[in-house]
C-alpha cells in the first residue's frame, strides 16, 4: 500500500502532458486597415503579448520581411505601402518561427534573451539553448555561404565576448577568435560553424 501510495503522489506531482504549439499558442488574427500611402497594423502589442515578444522588435522584423519602412508609436506601427492582412500574417508566422519556436523541440516555451551581441532562444520546454535561426532571410538559400569551415577569412574584432574572446562579423554570422583584440584586422580559420555562430582561430 505504502509503494501504492507514493507511485500515485509521484504522478500527481508531475507537470501536466505538454500541448501541441498550435495548441498552445493562440495568436491574435492580424488587424488591418490603409492609411493613405500606408498600411496599419492596429493589434501589433496583442500579437506580441501572445508571444511574449518585445513589440518593437517583432515591428522592425515585420519592416524587414515586408521590405519597408515604418513606424511603431507604442500602440499601432504603420508601415509604408499597401499591404493585405495575408502579407501580415506571413510576416508574422516567420517571426514566430524564427524568433518564438524552439528549434529542438518545436514547441513556444522560449525566452528570447541576448548574449554576446546575439539573439538566443532559451526553451523552457526542453532546455535547449541555441542562436535564433535565421529562417527569413531573403535568398539565403540562392546565395554562397558566407562562412564555410576549412576557409579563411580576413575579418575586423568589433568587440569581446564575456570569456575574452575576440567577436567579429561576417554577414549574419558571429564569429569568435581567442587571442583577437577588439580593433584588430586579422586572418582567421575557421574550425566549426554551429548555426550563425563561428569558432575560429588566428591563422
Amino acid at each position: 500500500m505504502e509503494y501504492d501510495s507514493l507511485l500515485d503522489r509521484a504522478f500527481s506531482d508531475l507537470p501536466d502532458r505538454p500541448q501541441e504549439a498550435g495548441e498552445r499558442l493562440k495568436i491574435p488574427e492580424a488587424q488591418g486597415e490603409t492609411d493613405g500611402a500606408f498600411t496599419r497594423l492596429t493589434n501589433l502589442n496583442a500579437i506580441a503579448n501572445a508571444v511574449s515578444r518585445d513589440p518593437e522588435h517583432m515591428h522592425r522584423s515585420i519592416q524587414r520581411e515586408l521590405g519597408t519602412n515604418g513606424q511603431f508609436d507604442g500602440q499601432q506601427a504603420r508601415y509604408n505601402g499597401s499591404f493585405t492582412i495575408a502579407d501580415f500574417k506571413a510576416a508574422i508566422d516567420s517571426y514566430v518561427a524564427e524568433y518564438v519556436t524552439c528549434g529542438e523541440c518545436g514547441l513556444p516555451d522560449t525566452r528570447l534573451v541576448r548574449e554576446d551581441g546575439i539573439d538566443m532562444l532559451r526553451c523552457e520546454a526542453c532546455g535547449a539553448f541555441q542562436p535564433v535561426s535565421k529562417n527569413s532571410s531573403k535568398g539565403k538559400n540562392q546565395r554562397q555561404p558566407e562562412l564555410e569551415e576549412g576557409r579563411t577569412y580576413q575579418v575586423k574584432i568589433t568587440g569581446t565576448g564575456r570569456k575574452g574572446d575576440g567577436v567579429a562579423e561576417r554577414g549574419n554570422y558571429t564569429i569568435f577568435v581567442p587571442g583577437a583584440k577588439e580593433g584588430q584586422t586579422v586572418t582567421v580559420l575557421i574550425e566549426n560553424i554551429s548555426g550563425n555562430l563561428g569558432f575560429a582561430r588566428l591563422a
